[in-house]
């Protein structure tokens, strides 16, 4: 996102001298993207940020693979799954492909134990039930139900739950989180036809800065492994930074819906993009407005891409039986629409209360044991009259 953010302090000139008030200098971080070229920050350190002083276990994280060539539409019952305390032991990945990982979280305690760093991926954590505050390197972030969190890559963080029930639908994406191009000018303002905008985005505050020494463990996650590492300083002990590379917040509920005479395609929802997969929100909103509209979504192939969606609540229009949690997998190769019935019920309706988040990525996904375990094992028949 180019969206300049500074907090603290830090030297009026990039890679200058920045002496400490009692003596000494603090330490400049570059922490960037795609090598030199990306999006970047500077951040300065009350300790060289570089030091290891052990390396623990090393344990495979890698989802175990049911369906590895799936034609087979899917309903997975996300509230099924069982809630777990530690918040990565919690992480289940549903769904898989060379470009990202999909999956569900039902974490009942805070992280405060450790702190996690995902080297391979950027996260995209969508808040569906809970309250709390993301503390990272960078500054927190307040958040609650309807959030997105949108965390890059080597990012430090921690997280603070308010709550024991939470619920999470999560993205690990091995290419950068962007907001759509269309909706920007060629210097990455948001124009005024784009469903949001600056204002709407949660930016890191309370910056905290730890001046400590000792054992820090901290587990990174790198080729489908968690590697435990002992930093000997506080990862928290920023005291300033600046520039374009930082986690920050988006409220599904800030998501201006655009409506038209006729039903609009899946892509005026689009809310993120990557290289390989794009998000969009589906939110309450006016219905096509013409004298013969039809409001449910007319069937449509997915013929380059398999799509995914995630329902969180109201009135899902287009299918029966839907409820909270629930994840349905619509691969490509064969085509899917509304549900019998569906059609026909939804001419007339003036409006939905819809609100759900869409995946599609543009290669196939592989189905894990985890979600076959929440498999409804009907759904794939459920166009059938």
């Amino acid at each position: 996102m180019p969206l300049y953010h500074k907090l603290g302090n830090f030297p009026q000139k990039r890679h200058t001298q920045f002496e400490k008030p009692d003596g000494g200098f603090y330490y400049e971080q570059l922490f960037g993207t795609e090598g030199f070229h990306g999006h970047s920050s500077l951040s300065y350190h009350v300790h060289r940020p570089t030091q290891v002083k052990e390396i623990l276990n090393s344990y495979s994280v890698e989802p175990k693979i049911a369906i590895g060539k799936n034609i087979k539409s899917l309903l997975f019952k996300g509230f099924e799954l069982k809630p777990e305390n530690d918040f990565l032991d919690s992480r289940k990945a549903m769904l898989v492909n060379k470009d990202c990982i999909i999956g569900l979280a039902a974490p009942k305690e805070s992280l405060r134990n450790y702190f996690y760093k995902n080297a391979d991926a950027d996260e995209m954590l969508f808040i569906h039930r809970g309250k709390g505050k993301l503390r990272t390197m960078l500054g927190n972030i307040p958040f609650e139900y309807g959030d997105y969190l949108i965390i890059p890559r080597g990012i430090i963080y921690q997280i603070d739950f308010e709550t024991e029930d939470n619920r999470l639908f999560y993205v690990e994406s091995y290419s950068p989180f962007y907001t759509p191009k269309r909706y920007k000018n060629q210097s990455g303002q948001h124009l005024e036809h784009s469903p949001f905008c600056e204002r709407d985005f949660i930016l890191p505050s309370e910056l905290e800065t730890h001046d400590e020494k000792g054992d820090f463990l901290i587990k990174i996650k790198k080729e489908g492994m968690i590697h435990e590492v002992v930093y000997a300083t506080h990862p928290f002990d920023v005291v300033g930074w600046d520039g374009y590379n930082f986690p920050y917040g988006f409220s599904i509920h800030n998501f201006e819906p655009i409506t038209g005479r006729v039903h609009q395609p899946p892509p005026v929802h689009q809310t993120f993009e990557t290289a390989t997969f794009v998000v969009c929100s589906f939110c309450p909103r006016l219905y096509d407005y013409h004298p013969k509209a039809i409001p449910a979504p007319y069937n449509h192939s997915n013929i380059d891409s398999d799509e995914v969606l995630y329902y969180v609540d109201g009135d899902f229009m287009s299918r029966n039986n839907i409820e909270q949690g629930h994840i349905t997998l619509h691969p490509k190769g064969i085509p899917h629409g509304p549900a019998p019935g569906a059609m026909e019920r939804s001419i007339g309706h003036k409006e939905t209360q819809e609100l759900a988040v869409m995946v599609d990525t543009f290669r196939p996904l592989m189905v894990t044991e985890e979600a076959m375990g929440l498999d409804d094992g009907q759904y794939y028949k459920s166009w059938t009259e």
